[in-house]
């Protein structure tokens, strides 16, 4: 199989043995892998790593369409096939693309624990998102928004949920992905397969919708890296492994 492979002097395109699922584990087909900025920061004391934690594919043996968020602490799916834990894998949404369930995976994960595990979001509230068209901003308004918050762009705030870092805006509560900072609750994503699944039921009832910003094939990885880095995105980057 060929497989995005990250090194201490860049990215580079593979040919690599498929993998073999361990205990708990399956064998899926990599459709669609989306990406995250900064993430080649992450796996540096593990080179070489495969980038990528955001899936949509079809398990090997049995051809069902899944997706999910992998953990950080292995080699991800920028492949054209991956080993993932079975646990993490929720049917993918029947009226999305591959392209825009691995799109949902991560940025839904985020916006859905930012906003209702971290943030304690109820309807009602003024919620204020910085970053609000990125890969995660864009989720979370539309999920405040369903929650029956109002999305507001300016101070005050019951939350303010923020995406992209710097001074933060005055909130009774504040939550952030980017960065640590004084007086605001900052959270690391966390896999989980029964958040997917109220996301996917969300996205299939037409309440949510993930935009692309952009698309590239396996091997315009760095292409694609590039772009997840740079301003003026409007939602996510996304590897079409499969040319779907």
């Amino acid at each position: 199989m060929r497989a995005v492979r990250l090194h201490s002097d860049g990215l580079r395109l593979e040919d690599m043995d498929r993998p073999v699922p361990g205990e708990g584990e399956v064998l899926v087909r990599v459709r669609a892998a989306a990406i995250t900025r900064g993430e080649l920061e992450w796996p540096v004391d593990r080179l070489p790593a495969v980038p990528s934690y955001e899936l949509s594919g079809a398990i090997a043996d049995t051809g069902e369409e899944v997706f999910a968020l992998t953990p950080f602490d292995r080699d991800g799916v920028a492949a054209e096939y991956a080993s993932v834990t079975s646990a993490v894998l929720a049917p993918k949404p029947a009226s999305l693309t591959h392209v825009e369930a691995a799109a949902l995976s991560m940025g839904g994960l985020s916006a859905w624990q930012g906003l209702f595990v971290h943030g304690h979001l109820q309807a009602g509230e003024r919620v204020l998102v910085t970053g609000a068209s990125g890969g995660v901003g864009h989720l979370a308004v539309q999920l405040a928004r369903q929650a029956g918050a109002e999305v507001v762009d300016e101070e005050p705030a019951e939350l303010v949920f923020d995406t992209v870092g710097g001074e933060l805006p005055v909130g009774g509560r504040v939550v952030t992905i980017a960065a640590e900072a004084p007086g605001a609750t900052y959270f690391v994503v966390e896999p989980d397969r029964e958040q997917l699944v109220e996301l996917a039921r969300l996205a299939d009832a037409g309440e949510l919708v993930p935009a692309i910003d952009s698309t590239f094939p396996l091997d315009s990885a760095r292409e694609a890296f590039e772009r997840v880095a740079a301003h003026g995105k409007r939602g996510k980057v996304v590897l079409d492994v499969a040319g779907d």
